[in-house]
C-alpha cells in the first residue's frame, strides 16, 4: 500500500485500475507489484474504472504521481462515442462517459469535498444538469501553433500534457458549426500568406490566439484576432472571407488585438475594430448583456439561467433578517458584466457590484442603463481595496469569485460586515471548501449548497452555498 516506503520508480511505467477519481480530475490507479503488494498512484484525466497506462513523474513522502499514456481498458462507465479529438485535446476528460454518470461523478466529488470541512450535517442539495450537454459554449480561446515542432501552422486547442502542440479541433462538440467555420476560415488564411506564429520560447512570432464569442439567444458572433505588434499586416482580406461565410448566427463584429505581453494568455493591449461592433448581446433571464471580448461571462448562457435561478433562489430563502423594508442593500462582489447584480435589482434598495476587469465594470454600467435599472452601483476597482472605500454597509453579500476563491484578506473584510447571510457561487469546489473553513471559524454555518453543471463532458463544475451567521 501507498506509505513510507514505494517501490513505484519515477520515470517508470505501469498499468493499474482506476478506483476513484476526486476533484480535480485525480485518479486513483492501483497497480500490483511484482511481489503482489498493491501501490497507489495519482493520475489525471483518468476515468472510473478504466484500466490505464501510467509514467510516475512526480513521487514524494507518502505521494505518487503519475502522467496518463494510454487507456488499455476503456471503463464499464464509457458508453458514448468519443470526439475524433478526443483524448489529445486537454478539453473533454468524462465527453465518452453518459451525461447521468458524469453528474453523479461531479456530484460525488463536490460532496466528498465539503463534507470533510463542513461542520456537522452537510445540507447538499445534489447536481443540477445543464439543458444542453453538446455545442454549449458561447466563448472559445484557440492558440496559433503546430501540431509538432517545426510542423506546419495549426490553430486549435493546446494537446493535452503539452504547453506547445497545438491539436486542430474543427470536429469539437463543444462548440457550434459556426466556430468551426470561423477557425477554419482563419487558419487557411494564415497559412496561404505565411503569417508565422508566435513561438513560446523565444517569443518571436506574428499570430497567437483567435477568440471568438457567441450569443445562444441572439446569435451574435464577435471575432478577435490576437498578435504581437512584430509584424504590420492588412486584414482586410479576411474580414472580406469572415463576412462571406453562410453562418447559423449572424457575424456582428471583427477586431484585432495586440498583446506583446510574455504570458501564454489573451491580454488586450491594444484593439482595432475592423469590422462591425465591438461587443455582442445575449440575453439571461429576461434580461440584454452587451459582452466585451474580455469582460466576464459565463460561457454557457442556458446553463447560466440555470445557475443564477438558483443563486437567486437561495438568496431569497428565509427573508432579509431585519431589514426594516425587505429591501436590502446587496453586495455582488467579483460581479464580472453585472448579471447577478441586475438579476436581484428588483429584490434590493441598491445594488453594488464590484469586479477589477474595467471593461466588464464599464459594460455592467451600460447593461444596467439598458435594462432600465437604476438602483445599481458598479465600482471598478480590486474587491480588497474597494470595500475600504463604500460608505453604505451590506445587508446582503453574493459572492462569485475567480477560480482560485477569495484573498484571506478580503475575506475578513466580507465577514466583518456580520451579514445575516451570504450566497457563495464557485467555480472551483476546492477554492470553496477552502474559504468555507474561514467562514465557518468566524461564525457562519453552510445552510444548504448545490451543484450546478455548467461544463458539461470536462471535470469542472459549479458550486452554490448558501451561509447564515449563527
Amino acid at each position: 500500500m501507498c506509505g513510507m516506503e514505494y517501490r513505484l520508480k519515477k520515470g517508470s511505467v505501469y498499468e493499474g485500475k482506476v478506483e476513484k477519481v476526486d476533484f480535480p480530475n485525480k485518479a486513483t490507479v492501483w497497480v500490483t507489484d511484482e511481489d503482489g503488494q498493491k501501490e497507489k498512484a495519482i493520475v489525471k484525466n483518468a476515468i472510473p474504472g478504466q484500466t490505464v497506462r501510467f509514467c510516475v513523474n512526480k513521487k514524494r513522502k507518502g505521494h505518487c504521481e503519475g502522467r496518463l499514456m494510454e487507456v488499455v481498458e476503456k471503463s464499464p462507465l464509457e458508453t458514448n462515442p468519443a470526439c475524433p479529438h478526443f483524448g489529445k485535446c486537454g478539453g473533454c476528460t468524462y465527453q465518452t462517459v453518459a451525461y447521468e454518470e458524469q453528474l453523479k461523478i461531479k456530484s460525488t466529488q463536490v460532496e466528498k469535498l465539503l463534507r470533510e470541512v463542513v461542520s456537522g450535517e452537510l445540507p447538499f442539495e445534489g447536481i443540477i444538469g445543464s439543458p444542453v450537454t453538446e455545442e454549449y459554449r458561447n466563448k472559445m480561446e484557440f492558440s496559433f501553433g503546430d501540431e509538432y515542432k517545426d510542423g506546419p501552422l495549426a490553430l486549435g486547442l493546446h494537446k493535452r500534457n503539452s504547453m506547445y502542440d497545438i491539436v486542430p479541433v474543427t470536429e469539437c462538440k463543444i462548440i457550434d458549426e459556426d466556430y468551426r467555420k470561423i477557425l477554419t476560415c482563419v487558419q487557411d488564411y494564415a497559412i496561404e500568406k505565411e503569417l508565422p506564429f508566435q513561438h513560446k520560447l523565444s517569443h518571436e512570432g506574428y499570430l497567437r490566439h483567435l477568440l471568438v464569442r457567441k450569443s445562444v439567444k441572439t446569435g451574435q458572433i464577435l471575432v478577435d484576432i490576437v498578435t504581437t505588434t512584430q509584424i504590420e499586416h492588412d486584414f482586410t482580406e479576411l474580414v472580406n472571407r469572415l463576412t462571406s461565410i453562410e453562418y447559423k448566427g449572424t457575424l456582428t463584429g471583427v477586431l484585432h488585438t495586440f498583446n506583446d505581453s510574455l504570458a501564454d494568455a489573451v491580454i488586450n493591449e491594444k484593439t482595432e475594430l475592423l469590422y462591425g461592433h465591438d461587443y455582442i448581446e445575449e440575453e439571461l433571464l429576461g434580461l440584454r448583456f452587451k459582452i466585451t471580448p474580455f469582460s466576464f461571462f459565463q460561457t454557457n448562457s442556458l446553463g447560466a439561467e440555470v445557475l443564477y435561478s438558483k443563486a437567486r433562489e437561495y438568496v431569497l430563502s428565509g427573508g432579509f433578517g431585519d431589514v426594516a423594508d425587505s429591501k436590502p442593500v446587496i453586495y455582488d462582489l467579483y460581479t464580472g458584466t453585472g448579471t447577478i447584480a441586475q438579476m436581484l435589482s428588483p429584490v434590493a434598495s441598491k445594488v453594488i457590484g464590484v469586479e477589477i476587469v474595467a471593461e466588464a465594470v464599464e459594460a455592467a454600467k451600460k447593461n444596467a442603463a439598458q435594462n432600465g435599472l437604476t438602483n445599481c452601483e458598479f465600482i471598478a476597482d480590486d474587491v480588497l481595496k474597494a470595500l475600504d472605500n463604500i460608505e453604505i454597509k451590506p445587508d446582503f453579500i453574493v459572492l462569485d469569485p475567480p477560480r482560485d476563491g477569495i484573498h484571506p484578506k478580503a475575506l475578513e473584510k466580507i465577514i466583518d460586515y456580520g451579514v445575516d447571510r451570504m450566497v457563495y457561487i464557485s467555480c472551483k469546489p476546492t477554492s470553496l471548501a477552502r474559504d468555507l473553513v474561514t467562514l465557518q471559524e468566524r461564525g457562519y454555518k453552510v445552510e444548504k449548497c448545490c451543484c450546478v453543471d455548467m461544463f458539461p463532458n470536462t471535470g469542472h463544475v459549479e458550486s452554490v452555498c448558501l451561509l447564515s451567521r449563527k
